[in-house]
């Protein structure tokens, strides 16, 4: 009996049953352009089907060219679109699973030069100023649209997915922010979510009763000059009225300066507005927005938050989650940590999409874990992330591995990132590899730090040396000062840190050291209400678009801290596209002072010298904290390879220039696939 009633009670559409209440969430691969990506992808999507979901929603498909997110993006507008899409229905329908294709017109946010939208106003986020749709444009892209959902029902899809939300084409016109228009489309909110309306009546004539028609609805934009929530009522009313089947939530615009899923966002952060939705609705309502475990899900749903969860990113990282869950087997799940990093990054860069903690995704046709033919003696030293994918990976293809590491822990730098207010699903992680070791009979030595005699002495086949890196310490008289610390004496050896703090380093690191000293007593990540309150969001609705007029808590930083850097130009220029102004902005909330363009001259009692334009400066503190990258800590490789055992090294051992946890789990899981 599964421990999780509420996720596995079925969901009866009326012509069509839902096995469970878990959705896979549309989220772009990347993969819809790529050569046989159709092929690809259909392969991705079969997998998560047999994986157990009830139901796949894919990524964004445009209806026409002016609705393209980027040049050439995927699209269903002719009947030679059906036929590449029918290997994906195919596929998935084969594993006995139900998908709906998402149909989305980018709008303003088009990264092309014929983007449209209600108003001739251009998005912070292109860099192309949009065609203002005359009313013959405007009944043009409802036919598109239409047109659409009928060729998706063709190539044999089970539904569609009405892309209303996150600040593309429809939301567009529902709002003053970007809808000026003075005709029929615009003026009145009437007139506004005339689009809409007229989108799901006209798709519901066109493909009958017996086609799932979900409409995702923006219920908090986050961006000033949005909908209120009376707005978002009765438009949620309107497309009830309209044939939709399903109504999907929507949270923030992309333009929005709010993080909506990112790591630091609290689990299931937004749930409470489709709670407050389904008041005032009869048809089924998906909730989303961070929720990546089956404790969550079940507490949402049990609770009356919604009817059926949508998630995305943690279908990226383990495809078989709602079969692990059926299982009561949640420990083993491969848990989405929401850092973005080979997710939303790489769709932002135009390269396929996959995930940090599970390199397989999106690449199932060329990354497999199959069975060895020739059963090795492996050691593995090192128990960082790449240590413990290559050995649990090694070791499921029937390897007898050895873990070696001379902590007392696994998880290398991943036992420092958990502590980051807001990366608290590093645990999850460090979870996951701890039960796979159980599971794939690795043996585990810790405490243990190793030499190349030790490994000739145990037989070893070959050594994976996952030794991960060294801090590097940077040329500044008086580094042996009592006041400098590096970041592991700050999050490893919790040595005291005082009251005025200099960080030197702007990477990831830096950013996390001073995020770390920034924060006192417990993570808002971790308090839903703590953290709306830090962002501003108005938790009542009251405020229009949930934020305008409301000024955010912050809690003061208990440290006054100074980040310095030798670069000229922004700090956290390096960190991932779509997370990295978060960090920006959570520390400039703190106070945190920015300076750059520096060279540093010594570390006395009187602070920290440095010279910035010209200019010599002194600033007093009480510790100098480095966080000036890192080096390999390869020592191990040099003495194995004279002694003639065969080495691989990987992670940080490898290359160090900064830590870069997707890179290492990657190169290790791809090496423990083929040795």
């Amino acid at each position: 009996m599964t421990n999780f009633p509420h996720i596995f009670e079925p969901l009866d559409l009326g012509f069509t049953t839902l096995k469970n209440r878990i959705i896979m969430g549309s989220m772009h691969t990347g993969l819809e352009e790529e050569k046989n990506g159709f092929e690809r992808i259909a392969n991705y999507y079969a997998e998560r089907a047999k994986g157990g979901v009830g139901l796949i929603v894919s990524g964004g498909i445009a209806p026409n060219v002016q609705g393209w997110t980027g040049p050439f993006a995927a699209r269903m507008s002719t009947k030679k679109h059906v036929k590449h899409h029918k290997i994906i229905t195919d596929a998935v329908h084969k594993e006995g699973g139900k998908i709906c294709m998402q149909i989305l017109h980018a709008g303003r946010y088009g990264y092309h030069p014929f983007a449209v939208a209600p108003s001739a106003i251009k998005s912070p986020i292109s860099p192309f100023k949009p065609f203002r749709l005359k009313p013959s444009g405007i009944k043009r892209t409802i036919r598109d649209f239409v047109n659409s959902a009928k060729l998706s029902k063709l190539a044999g899809y089970d539904g569609v997915e009405i892309m209303g939300s996150e600040g593309y084409l429809i939301n567009q016109f529902i709002v003053e922010r970007t809808n000026k228009r003075k005709d029929t489309y615009g003026g009145s909110y009437e007139n506004r979510m005339r689009l809409p309306i007229e989108l799901v009546k006209q798709t519901r004539e066109a493909v009958g009763k017996e086609f799932i028609i979900i409409y995702r609805l923006s219920m908090l934009d986050l961006v000033e000059k949005g909908s209120s929530w009376e707005e978002v009522v009765a438009l949620g009313k309107e497309i009830e009225i309209a044939g939709a089947t399903i109504i999907n939530t929507g949270i923030g615009w992309h333009e929005a300066r709010i993080p909506t899923i990112a790591t630091s966002v609290p689990r299931a952060a937004f749930t409470w507005v489709t709670k407050k939705m389904k008041e005032e609705l009869s048809i089924p309502l998906v909730t989303s927005n961070r929720i990546n475990m089956p404790e969550t899900a079940e507490k949402i749903l049990a609770e009356g938050h919604a009817d059926l969860i949508s998630m995305a990113r943690p279908f990226l990282a383990d495809s078989e989650w709602v079969n692990k869950a059926a299982e009561n087997k949640s420990d083993e799940i491969n848990t989405c940590i929401a850092c973005n990093q080979a997710c939303l990054d790489h769709v932002f860069e135009r390269k396929v999409a996959s995930c940090l903690v599970n390199p397989r995704a999106c690449h199932e046709t060329e990354l497999n874990y199959l069975p060895t033919e020739k059963k090795k003696n492996i050691a593995v030293v090192g128990a960082g992330p790449a240590g413990l994918a290559a050995a649990t990976i090694a070791a499921q293809r029937g390897h007898h591995v050895t873990l070696f590491d001379a902590d007392k822990e696994i998880g290398g730098q991943f036992n420092m990132a958990k502590q980051i207010p807001g990366k608290e699903e590093f645990y999850e992680t460090i979870r996951y590899f701890k039960k796979q070791l159980i599971l794939q009979e690795v043996t585990v030595k810790l405490n243990k730090m190793v030499d190349a005699q030790d490994l000739k002495m145990g037989n070893f086949d070959e050594v994976i040396v996952a030794t991960g890196i060294k801090p590097r310490t940077p040329k500044i008289e008086g580094m042996d000062h009592p006041m400098v610390l590096s970041y592991i004496d700050v999050l490893k050896h919790k040595k005291p840190v005082g009251k005025r703090v200099a960080v030197i380093g702007a990477g990831g690191i830096g950013f996390d050291v001073s995020e770390y000293l920034a924060h006192e007593g417990e993570s808002p990540s971790l308090h839903i209400d703590a953290w709306l309150k830090e962002w501003g969001i108005d938790k009542t609705m009251k405020a229009r678009s949930g934020i305008e007029g409301i000024t955010a808590e912050i809690d003061p930083s208990p440290r006054e801290i100074f980040m310095f850097k030798r670069s000229k130009g922004k700090f956290g220029a390096n960190l991932g596209k779509t997370t990295g102004w978060i960090h920006r902005s959570t520390l400039k909330k703190k106070k945190v002072q920015f300076i750059n363009n520096v060279q540093y001259t010594k570390i006395d009692d009187d602070g920290l010298h440095y010279v910035q334009n010209g200019s010599q400066n002194v600033l007093s503190v009480d510790n100098v904290i480095i966080c000036a990258g890192q080096l390999p800590h390869a020592a191990l490789v040099a003495p194995l390879e004279e002694i003639g055992l065969k080495v691989h090294v990987v992670e940080g051992a490898d290359v160090a220039v900064e830590l870069d946890a997707k890179r290492a789990i990657d190169q290790a899981s791809r090496l423990a696939a083929t040795i």
